[in-house]
């Protein structure tokens, strides 16, 4: 931190992703959180000139609100680290791991966590027949915000008819049935399990749109499923080397009992909006969006 009376904290927000709307939500939310208490804060829409705009502004501390692709995969981290500003939420490897949705179930199997099957293919082999027996989901190794996922159902005859746009190499994974649970892990302790319940999927529409689904919090379920949700999350969060706050998802088939709880993927740097989960468990716990914010900052580091 320099000597100034109010710490300046720059807000890092909306990028070049295809969460950029996402994430100007987020950096504008905790902005105002954070000069609520008493930061002197400053926005930066992160763009070809961020560098720049990080050396003009001098901040004392960055808070990465940053979604997607350069935000949560290291690159800026890595940009950050070269500029020796500390910053919120996980280092350069961390992110590069979690963002990275097959090295990152190579890591949970490591540490011995319950993932689904996945492979990379190629997505023309997977427009011309189905790269593992349906039912199974398409979707892209390093994007988050359940962007550009294809769900191939039992019994479909054909593959999957994929959009054009979709990138080159993509992964394929066995479909797992169930509710869809969360749990935020903050300084390396799980805060609590949330339900997620929608009208269908847990897509992009339902994870940002007020309404689109509805939280449970706590989740009601089996204390045996709730223990190994804290526990899986705790793990998952160490195995990766995350700092600060993630938030990590699961797939459970109750019919299974806790065989049928899955990891699917670990989130670096989870949502900040007015729909988010990890601010709500937080809220739980009784630490205010403020406080959240605040100890954010305050853990930031370089080199870690």
């Amino acid at each position: 931190m320099s000597s100034r009376t109010q710490p300046r904290i720059a807000v890092l927000l909306g990028g070049p992703s295809g969460e950029r709307e996402v994430s100007l939500v987020t950096g504008r939310e905790c902005a105002a959180a954070l000069r609520s208490e008493g930061y002197e804060v400053v926005e930066i829409d992160a763009g070809d000139s961020l560098a720049e705009d990080l050396r003009a502004t001098a901040p004392d501390v960055v808070f990465n609100a940053l979604h997607g692709r350069w935000g949560e995969d290291g690159c800026v981290q890595g940009l950050l680290e070269w500029l020796r500003i500390p910053y919120t939420h996980s280092g350069v490897l961390a992110s590069a791991l979690a963002m990275d949705k097959l090295r990152s179930k190579e890591a949970y199997a490591a540490a011995g966590l319950p993932v689904a099957e996945a492979m990379l293919v190629d997505a023309a082999d997977i427009r011309r027949s189905h790269p593992m027996p349906p039912p199974y989901v398409v979707k892209p190794y390093n994007e988050g915000s359940s962007l550009g996922i294809y769900f191939v159902t039992e019994g479909a005859n054909a593959p999957a008819a994929l959009d054009g746009a979709m990138p080159g190499r993509l992964m394929v994974e066995r479909y797992v049935p169930g509710r869809d649970l969360t749990v935020a892990v903050l300084d390396g302790k799980a805060l609590a399990v949330t339900d997620i319940i929608t009208e269908g999927w847990y897509d992009y529409s339902a994870k940002y749109t007020v309404g689109g689904s509805r939280h449970v919090l706590p989740a009601d379920l089996p204390k045996e499923i709730t223990r190994a949700c804290l526990d899986y999350a705790e793990r998952a969060h160490a195995a990766l080397g995350c700092r600060g706050v993630s938030r990590t998802d699961f797939r459970w088939d109750e019919s299974r009992g806790l065989d049928g709880l899955v990891l699917l993927e670990t989130n670096t740097q989870p949502g900040m909006t007015p729909t988010s989960l990890a601010p709500e468990q937080a809220a739980y716990t009784g630490m205010s969006f403020g406080a959240f914010t605040r100890w954010l900052v305050e853990d930031a580091s370089c080199s870690r």
